[in-house]
């Protein structure tokens, strides 16, 4: 359609664009000047927008997002508006976001936007061994995620987020940027049972406000629970898209009839239930997912050569993960949904 297609080419020129450069003196100046605070300024991996951790003279650390794009102005007011949503919601973690002196969630003004949050103490999932009982725990604690989002109104929800499922059709476009071989062909195999069998159903699930990427590097463990950073990619959609992702990243042992994420989507179940029509979308929208995850990853890394290592960060994984599942037949895997979600 004309508007999916209108909206794929602006969220892809968001990912398209060379991240901003914002110097550690404006920083520094933006600290001071709207939040009364100093400190010293450590600029950490990111792919779109700045990201800082702030250590403070009382040695309380704190995280620092700011960017001179200004398509981070509409992803900067969705971010700090969906931390805020959740604060004192029970099941997980999440940062608190530090009002400005005037009161404000964010900053914007002289061309840099920009907010501050609290900084979580804990391991990535990632960094973990993937336990049956920590994926479960983190399934729940996704489905209290959505469960606390879902009523929420909140602005920039509908901008243009190239991770979206609606962007997932035109992706096959990034097609050539894939080294021929197996991986290419599972990808366009998924990407058309998702034309064909899922995208059309997706009118008949709930939508809402969503997180969109709850991976092993934005899931930590914490002393409190299961913590959610990084609502970058969050946007209005499909609710059971946040499961899809999240249980895609997991997808690691080929011995199990979901690679090991049977264990992720139960939790999830136990916290928000799902209706039949989601539990048989799930899987097809789990190998979309890692198929978008190379289609996307595979064309920045070749835009941005000097930042492919932290652009593929997650590529390894959703190359076995769409291995595994790609093995198994539709109804087996239905099957496997629907005893993981009794």
């Amino acid at each position: 359609m004309a508007d999916d297609a209108v909206y794929l080419r602006e969220a892809a020129a968001v990912l398209a664009a060379p991240p901003g450069v914002v110097l550690a003196g404006w920083m520094e100046d933006l600290l001071a000047r709207n939040y009364g605070l100093s400190g010293q300024i450590e600029i950490l991996s990111s792919e779109v927008e700045c990201t800082a951790e702030v250590r403070l003279p009382d040695d309380r650390r704190l995280i620092l997002k700011v960017s001179a794009q200004p398509a981070a102005v509409e992803s900067f007011r969705f971010q700090s508006a969906a931390i805020a949503a959740v604060a004192g919601a029970e099941g997980f973690v999440a940062p608190r976001i530090l009002p400005t002196r005037d009161g404000k969630p964010m900053v914007e003004r002289d061309g840099v936007c920009g907010y501050l949050q609290t900084r979580l103490d804990g391991t990535a999932l990632h960094r973990l061994p993937a336990t049956p009982g920590l994926l479960r725990e983190a399934g729940r604690a996704l489905g209290q995620l959505d469960l606390a989002l879902g009523s929420s109104e909140l602005p920039a929800m509908h901008r243009p987020v190239l991770w979206h499922v609606r962007c997932w059709p035109g992706l096959m476009e990034l097609q050539h940027h894939l080294p021929s071989g197996p991986v290419a062909e599972a990808v366009r195999r998924a990407m058309a049972d998702f034309q064909r069998d899922i995208a059309p159903r997706l009118g008949e699930v709930p939508w809402q406000v969503a997180h969109n990427d709850p991976s092993p590097f934005n899931m930590l463990a914490t002393d409190d629970g299961i913590a959610f950073i990084d609502f970058g990619d969050g946007c209005y959609g499909p609710r059971i898209q946040d499961l899809a992702i999240a249980a895609s990243h997991v997808v690691s042992d080929p011995s199990l009839p979901l690679g090991g994420a049977e264990h992720l989507i139960a939790g999830y179940a136990e916290a928000l239930p799902l209706s039949g029509i989601e539990a048989g979308l799930l899987v097809g929208l789990m190998k979309a997912r890692q198929s978008a995850l190379i289609l996307i990853n595979y064309w920045r890394s070749h835009l941005f050569p000097e930042n492919a290592a932290y652009i593929n960060k997650n590529v390894g994984r959703a190359e076995r993960g769409l291995s595994i599942l790609s093995a198994l037949g539709a109804g087996e895997l239905r099957e496997a949904v629907m005893a993981a979600t009794r």
